[in-house]
């Protein structure tokens, strides 16, 4: 895949994980931290009983546009994840006994992930999407709990759901319903059809 028309593509962001998606996809982009308080932007919203798919598309948003405004001409990517449990937002835990009880509270149950991204250019919104993914975590006893955290990163451990699948996390789980992208944080297909649509790339 190539850039089309020498159009700069710009990821809003220095996550490795999605830096990685769109290396491994072959797209030529740059990236760039956003400057986005993450947790005053959604707080207004939360409090108003915000949708976990409706925070992630809101923190999308303000990543690109943020971006977009510091690079003007380019298309500036901006994405955000937001795990959901019993159909509220579910927090990052802070230190190894919240991890804990998190996946004690998840064990046997099923919790969402939603991943969004929104495409800006010169501070306008082009296109935006959310995708769900559907997580089923077999019962886990305390002791496997344990094992599970003493062979996991401190990056893993301090993320939404304790897990990432690309490693062990994939032990956690019975069944998984969604796109394997979405899951990993940004849903590429999407993203890929819609960089097409807007002429910022051909294949």
């Amino acid at each position: 895949m190539k850039k089309a028309m020498n159009i700069p593509i710009i990821l809003a962001s220095t996550s490795p994980s999605r830096r990685a998606l769109l290396t491994n996809a072959r797209l030529s982009f740059s990236s760039m931290r956003p400057h986005v308080d993450e947790r005053a932007v959604e707080a207004p919203f939360i409090k108003t009983g915000a949708t976990p798919g409706f925070l992630a598309g809101l923190l999308s948003r303000a990543k690109a546009l943020d971006v977009s405004k510091r690079a003007p001409g380019a298309f500036v990517i901006g994405g955000d994840q937001v795990m959901a449990f019993e159909g509220q937002p579910y927090s990052k835990p802070e230190n190894r006994q919240e991890a804990h009880a998190h996946l004690r509270r998840l064990s046997g149950k099923t919790h969402y992930l939603m991943s969004a991204f929104a495409i800006a250019r010169d501070g306008e919104i082009l296109f935006e999407a959310c995708e769900t993914a559907a997580l089923h975590m077999r019962v886990l006893d305390d002791a496997e709990i344990e094992a599970y955290l003493a062979c996991i990163s401190d990056e893993t451990l301090c993320s939404s759901g304790v897990y990432q699948l690309e490693g062990p996390g994939v032990r956690l789980f019975d069944r998984i319903d969604g796109d394997f992208f979405t899951i990993l944080g940004m849903p590429m297909l999407q993203l890929l059809a819609a960089l097409r649509k807007l002429g910022a790339l051909h294949d």
